[in-house]
């Protein structure tokens, strides 16, 4: 493959190898490299009409919008053309980000071979120390990689991560004029032929805390079907973070949802604008379920819904 293109970055499916039983356990080949704006790491499943083409043929590459940085083939001569690695980046993390935007922006490409597997030990931590802690090498290395290569798109990064922005990054200089040089293409140019199902939110689209005294809604590092709480508020992003968009309560790509087993507990849910029980209306200090004649309720730990009352101090919020 490399032969006949030399500007094809591939990578193999990453099995994982038990550190405490060296037991092999086979990964789903339906998976592909991600992020979200917090810029970390995903794998993500393949879309309906990926998956349905592999059926008659599991061999096909999978193109890949990022890779896990730790196993992949390139050629030589191009990986030098491309600039190597950014050498300033310290110690771990964030490398498999840059050179995954750098690659797809400079005219390569990322592929997925199914055919071929490496087995990897996971480790529990990492057998080496960070200078300043790992949050901050990851931190500066994220940030180095944003400031060259994501133009204005790197503001959603920092709506996500604001604390990053206390974190000096150091000299990009080198790296900026390795992207002149090349003639790179811009980052909106990879959010639409490389990685078009990322959720883009509007740059200027304004994020929200939701208050009740000291607390604010806070998805508790929940996930997907996670409940939500409500946590003191601390006003740095993360996990408080929310954006009212077309009726969606959204937090990145997850938004407030009821569940499907009681129709009453509030939980994340992966946005869909056409899911009814995600559509939700501020009246005043309420926040009203539209199909629902239901508020949001904080009176239990895990936020649900309950029959609106203005005078109820556990359904009035703030923003």
């Amino acid at each position: 493959m490399l032969v006949r293109d030399p500007t094809r970055v591939v990578c193999p499916v990453i099995d994982v190898i038990s550190m405490d039983t060296f037991q092999y356990i086979g990964a789903s080949a339906d998976l592909r490299g991600g992020f979200d704006w917090n810029l970390v790491f995903k794998w993500e499943y393949l879309g309906h009409a990926e998956r349905s083409a592999r059926l008659s043929d599991p061999t096909q590459v999978i193109r890949t919008p990022m890779i896990a940085g730790g196993l992949f083939s390139m050629d030589r001569k191009y990986f030098s053309k491309l600039g190597k690695y950014d050498m300033k980046m310290d110690v771990w993390g964030g490398e498999n980000l840059e050179i995954s935007f750098r690659v797809w922006q400079c005219g390569g490409s990322l592929e997925i071979v199914p055919c071929s597997r490496v087995g990897h030990v996971f480790r529990k931590r990492h057998p080496y120390t960070f200078p300043g802690g790992s949050g901050a090498v990851f931190a500066r290395n994220t940030r180095r990689a944003a400031e060259v290569w994501m133009d204005d798109y790197k503001e959603l990064y920092y709506r996500s991560q604001p604390l990053a922005k206390q974190v000096d990054y150091g000299d990009i200089s080198e790296r900026v004029a390795l992207r002149q040089k090349l003639h790179c293409k811009p980052f909106r140019w990879y959010l639409e032929h490389v990685y078009p199902e990322l959720q883009v939110p509007a740059l200027t689209a304004p994020s929200h805390v939701i208050k009740q005294g000291a607390r604010c809604l806070d998805t508790m590092g929940h996930l997907v079907d996670g409940t939500l709480g409500m946590y003191l508020c601390h006003y740095t992003g993360g996990n408080q973070e929310w954006r009212f968009e077309n009726g969606l309560i959204r937090h990145h790509r997850l938004c407030v949802s009821l569940s499907t087993e009681d129709r009453v507990t509030a939980i994340l849910a992966a946005c869909d604008p056409a899911d009814d029980a995600q559509i939700w209306r501020r009246q005043g200090l309420l926040i009203r379920h539209a199909k629902l004649d239901a508020c949001l309720d904080t009176e239990r730990p895990a936020l649900y819904i309950e029959q609106c009352d203005e005078e109820k101090p556990s359904q009035r919020f703030t923003f």
